[in-house]
């Protein structure tokens, strides 16, 4: 069996971009979205909450403050969120807020910590689902939760390179289950204790005037934003949709918004609710319990279904769909992430190849970059909850932060254009800074020497090395640009109208791209190495689909237009000169394969043929140049030569 028929059983057959079709398969309608992109933000419910409570060192009663916080503050995020998809509904979210609205500089910024949100999203969301299981396991079984960790997210890698709807719909039962059962335990938690909630506030005013007595206001205040800043997780997952909309179904604004909503109203619902849970039953923590686990055993065994087996059982249930929603969450990891480098690619911050789609259209090098920075952030720390927290709670609130910076900037500066509109949105936009840019200043100071200083350094490493890619691109498209910038005052001959090939002539075959200097550097080298030798001249443009020309709108027909007029060019300044001259274009998601193919069927009509290409030459050549440049060059020669095809590959130094 070959190796791509392996890959065909693992991964599923390859998907042609071209038809629209296959777009609309793979787009996501508003509630397939909720379960891909909102099982992050509705996770957030199985550690947020807790980090929440257990900040209140033991005064419980403050509990009610910040349920209702929870709520409130869900609503403000998603809501402001709702405006960057109305803004740039081509998707990019934080990074594309960032980057159009304040900065490339505070874009690149955002686009490291979104880069690291994700990659903390599949982590927490891997070990949060974990230590689910095991907390109805025996104690014997955790020193085995790493290995169980990337068992799981190579599963979830697997799935993702089948594809974005393939991983969500297997995904999408364990996703209603949790819905189910945790809708069905805070009802029913919240109305068995519904005598309690006519006294729950005065008592929560009481508690809190008594313990103001102790501390002073001014602790009490510290204690409930610490507590609200440390259970900042909870609202996690909210930017998702605005970072995918290219991935929604038609007409796209519309979709993402009431995915937003679905997205607010659950999570809400559930975090808050659960808040109030721990405060209605007195929630206590057991060792190798979760809180979620040892208060939905207290309400189960309080329903009075059956013996002690049967709620045993019941609880296994919960967990487990629980531990399988985070799963699906760490799911939002691989959608987000790769993404997010897609649009940072395309700014040259990060190597191109990370626009690249596979076989299945989905961004294969992004999707694994992600699965393997995961494991190796989750063996670093050990798969401690508390610590990913943190780190991620850190990043998420610095992209909200600046994406909601942009956001105000940008209705003061429309204030004359957007009549009185812009008031309200501004004040909403302000909220939000206020309220993100807040929890980020207090989650640094509290918890900098407790993983805070590693947040700051890895997004600082990592935007580091960006600017260092960007300065290389930014180098070879200049020295690309002065190349064609000789070669663009050729003249074109006085000869006029088409000179057809002759298929028995000699005939050299040029694989071009998009940069016509190097194209005419090529067929300029040949005609002065074989003066008169080569009767027919043919031009080879195979274009990547990758993820922009993919998701755009009109994409696709802008690079047909664009790769059509390159190959025409070549054509007529042959022509011009009397040369015989025709050309082949082919589009797909791996440009090797695409070129191969063409010049198999070339060879096939014109059996006298040479191929030729340029490659670019850096004066230091080494891993990282041979990393930001794909060597399609010697990859199409490579498989040319094995068909005993002749490649030559002509020198470009820039």
């Amino acid at each position: 069996m070959n190796n791509k028929k392996i890959r065909e059983i693992l991964l599923g057959k390859a998907l042609d971009p071209m038809k629209s079709e296959t777009r609309h398969s793979m787009a996501l309608v508003a509630f397939l979205a909720w379960v891909g992109l909102g099982a992050d933000g509705l996770s957030s419910s199985a550690y947020g909450p807790e980090e929440t409570f257990r900040a209140l060192g033991g005064h419980n009663e403050l509990g009610l403050y910040l349920a209702i916080a929870t709520a409130v503050t869900v609503f403000i995020i998603a809501l402001a969120y709702n405006q960057v998809i109305e803004l740039f509904p081509t998707g990019g979210g934080g990074y594309r807020v960032a980057t159009q609205l304040v900065g490339p500089y505070l874009g690149l910024i955002s686009g490291c910590a979104l880069v690291l949100d994700y990659v903390l999203t599949i982590s927490i969301s891997i070990a949060s689902g974990v230590d689910a299981l095991a907390s109805f396991l025996p104690l014997g079984f955790q020193p085995y939760k790493l290995w169980a960790e990337a068992f799981f997210i190579g599963v979830l890698i697997v799935m993702n390179l089948r594809g974005l709807k393939e991983a969500i719909k297997i995904l999408l039962p364990i996703f209603l289950g949790f819905v189910a059962t945790h809708l069905v335990l805070i009802v029913y938690g919240i109305l068995a204790h519904a005598s309690s909630l006519p006294e729950l506030v005065p008592t929560t005013i009481a508690s809190t005037h008594e313990l103001a007595g102790n501390i002073g206001w001014t602790g009490v205040a510290a204690m409930l934003l610490l507590a609200y800043s440390q259970g900042g997780g909870t609202y996690t997952g909210l930017e998702a949709v605005s970072n995918n909309v290219n991935l929604l179904a038609e007409p796209r604004v519309r979709t993402g918004k009431v995915t937003m909503m679905y997205m607010a109203l659950s999570l809400a619902f559930t975090a808050s609710g659960i808040i109030l849970l721990y405060l209605l039953w007195h929630a206590q923590h057991v060792p190798g319990e979760t809180l979620n686990a040892s208060t939905f055993k207290v309400i189960i065994a309080s329903m009075g279904l059956g013996g002690p087996v049967l709620n045993q059982v019941l609880l296994v249930v919960v967990l487990a769909f629980e531990a399988g929603l985070l799963f699906v969450a760490a799911n939002t990891g691989f959608l987000g992430g790769p993404a997010v480098l897609s649009n940072m690619a395309g700014d040259s911050w990060v190597p191109h190849k990370f626009r690249y789609l596979s076989t299945r259209l989905v961004t294969q090098n992004g999707i694994l970059v992600m699965g393997i920075a995961a494991l190796a952030i989750l063996f670093w720390t050990e798969g401690k909850v508390t610590l990913l927290v943190v780190l991620y709670s850190i990043s998420v609130f610095l992209t909200f932060a600046i994406s909601l910076f942009g956001l105000c900037l940008y209705w003061w500066q429309s204030r004359k254009d957007e009549g009185q509109s812009w008031v309200r949105r501004l004040l909403l936009s302000l909220t939000g800074f206020i309220i993100c840019s807040g929890i980020l200043a207090v989650l640094l100071y509290e918890r900098f020497t407790e993983g805070g200083w590693a947040t700051i350094a890895i997004i600082a490493a990592i935007a580091a090395l960006c600017v260092l890619v960007r300065k290389h691109y930014r180098e070879t498209k200049e020295a690309i640009h002065s190349v064609d910038e000789v070669f663009a005052n050729q003249p074109f001959g006085p000869v006029t109208g088409s000179i057809d090939p002759n298929p028995e002539a000699q005939t050299a075959v040029f694989i071009v791209g998009s940069s016509r200097g190097g194209g005419l550097h090529a067929l300029l080298w040949v005609l002065r190495m074989f003066p008169g030798h080569f009767k027919n001249f043919l031009f080879v443009n195979a274009r990547t689909v990758d993820s922009h020309a993919y998701g755009g709108i009109g994409a696709l027909e802008r690079m047909r237009e664009d790769a059509a007029d390159t190959l025409e060019f070549f054509v007529d300044f042959c022509q011009s000169h009397g040369m015989a001259s025709s050309s082949y274009i082919s589009f797909g998601t791996d440009a090797v394969d695409e070129v191969t193919t063409l010049c198999e069927e070339i060879n096939r009509e014109y059996p006298n043929s040479i191929f030729f290409t340029s490659k670019l030459i850096f004066s230091t050549d080494n891993w990282f140049t041979r990393v930001l440049h794909n060597q399609a060059a010697l990859a199409v020669q490579r498989r040319l030569h094995l068909e005993g095809l002749q490649m030559v590959i002509l020198p470009m130094k820039v």
